[in-house]
């Protein structure tokens, strides 16, 4: 999900990187601290006293948002899911689940820890401020303090908006799936309230913009546009994930394939097999052994007045792990491989023997049909009498 992000240090057994966009939210933190709100809590120190108290804080919000995603991390793992890790980007920061949750009390407590989380903090870091004042200690450190109460307080306040990926968008979620039973409903549901509330955040961060809050306007358009895109996203996955449990390569694949011979010529297999059958991916085969394939990105690396005199054998990629699956891969496990590859084309193979071809059009030519049928394979499972209680 996030290709450039960098590790940084492992807590708990679980990975902590940070996305190169991270940077743009950090410097912005520093910058709007610095030159605004210190100099307003503590008028008459030095620009460098506001400096350093804005990275301080910039990074207490850092460890605040590990905290929070390290408290989903957590309980996911309690309910015996993976976690691929923590990522901060951006928009804040997520905790990358392998799997979705198993029933709504799970999909509640994973989502509900990241918000206690950050009001726990906040209720420390203003209990410290409180405690701090009381003793007269500099009043830097007292504003720093109150700061982070403000921050976390915040950020708990906006991850419960019920908006998918916020936290409060799964917590509804949760309920919905509780009442009805149907994760596949739930979500839907779920996705149509997140995407209203990101519509009302673009017309608010439009609304400043006109009024002169140019900057708080753009994020407010941009976090917007982000829950959106994630909420339909969320829903669209779920589905794509329904509708391929269960199956597998062999059930999705195209069995009757044109295939070339190792001694066909170029010539031979541009006419008689990509334009008669307007393929452009032919796999080579001899006998029923599979050898590999040739297709038009690879032809447009050969002259043209060559292809008549070239075999396939000369020039034909060999079959490996890289472009060919076994017919017993779950389709689900294989669209992975086209989202982490950009592979768009397999061969299909068992011991060497070749079976057929398997491509992301097919996935999405039965994806299809299911839509226009009017749906997905299953609703989700139903919780526990109480999915709230422990």
């Amino acid at each position: 999900m996030f290709a450039r992000a960098v590790k940084l240090v492992d807590i708990f057994g679980f990975q902590i990187k940070v996305d190169p966009s991270w940077l743009l939210i950090a410097a912005l933190i520093v910058w709007t601290l610095s030159s605004g709100y210190f100099p307003q809590a503590l008028p008459g120190l030095a620009q460098g006293d506001y400096l350093a108290l804005a990275i301080i804080s910039m990074l207490a919000l850092f460890a605040g948002l590990i905290l929070h995603e390290l408290a989903h991390s957590l309980v996911a793992r309690h309910f015996g899911l993976g976690v691929g890790g923590i990522t901060l980007f951006v928009f804040g920061g997520v905790a990358e689940l392998d799997e979705e949750p198993e029933s709504p009390r799970s999909e509640f407590w994973i989502a509900i820890a990241g918000p206690i989380m950050s009001l726990a903090l906040a209720a420390i870091a203003w209990l410290a401020y409180r405690a701090l004042e009381g003793a007269e200690v500099s009043a830097p450190l007292q504003a720093v303090f109150e700061y982070i109460a403000l921050i976390n307080f915040v950020l708990a306040l906006f991850n419960l908006i019920p908006a998918f990926p916020l936290d409060g968008g799964r917590i509804l979620r949760s309920i919905l799936w509780r009442m009805r039973g149907d994760l596949i409903g739930a979500t839907r549901n779920a996705s149509v309230i997140s995407s209203l509330f990101a519509y009302a955040l673009i017309g608010f961060g439009f609304v400043s913009l006109f009024s002169g809050a140019t900057v708080g306007g753009i994020w407010q358009v941009l976090i917007g546009l982000f829950l959106l895109s994630a909420a339909r996203g969320t829903y669209q996955q779920l589905l794509v994930k329904t509708s391929l449990s269960g199956k597998s390569v062999r059930g999705l694949m195209t069995d009757k394939v044109h295939a070339a011979a190792p001694e066909d010529t170029l010539a031979t297999v541009v006419d008689k097999i990509m334009l008669r059958h307007a393929v452009s991916f032919v796999p080579v085969v001899e006998g029923d052994h599979l050898l590999g394939y040739v297709d038009t990105a690879l032809l447009h690396g050969i002259d043209r007045d060559n292809w008549g005199d070239t075999q396939v054998a000369d020039i034909f990629i060999a079959a490996s792990d890289v472009n060919t699956v076994a017919p017993d891969l779950s389709a689900e496990a294989l669209m992975k491989r086209v989202a982490a590859t950009g592979r768009r084309k397999f061969l299909v193979a068992e011991r060497g023997r070749f079976l057929g071809v398997i491509t992301l059009a097919d996935l999405l030519a039965y994806l299809a049909v299911l839509q226009d049928l009017g749906t997905g394979r299953g609703g989700g499972r139903s919780a526990e009498p109480n999915p709230f209680g422990r």
